[in-house]
């Protein structure tokens, strides 16, 4: 494994120096402007849902919300009630 990784050799001598990774050039910086251009350019290739998908999402989310959230205030007061009745007794 370390042979693998090049820190032993074939005799299982540590190798007295490490190889070292590659590089990167440094990146050229955009002007604004031309990150703008690009951002508008990527924007034009999402595919946008239309306004009945977007009704109907919204819809499927606002249902979920409210059915985790009664069931969520449901087992809360199951639980609380349930330990008051411990406590009381």
């Amino acid at each position: 494994m370390l042979q693998k990784q090049g820190e032993i050799d074939a005799e299982g001598a540590p190798v007295r120096s490490r190889n070292r990774a590659a590089s990167t050039p440094p990146a050229e910086r955009t002007s604004p402007g031309q990150f703008l251009r690009e951002v508008r350019g990527e924007l034009r290739k999402v595919a946008w849902p239309s306004r009945a998908e977007t009704v109907n999402y919204s819809i499927v989310v606002l249902v979920t919300v409210i059915v985790l959230t009664a069931m969520i205030y449901g087992l809360d007061w199951v639980f609380s009630t349930f330990i008051l009745e411990l406590f009381e007794s």
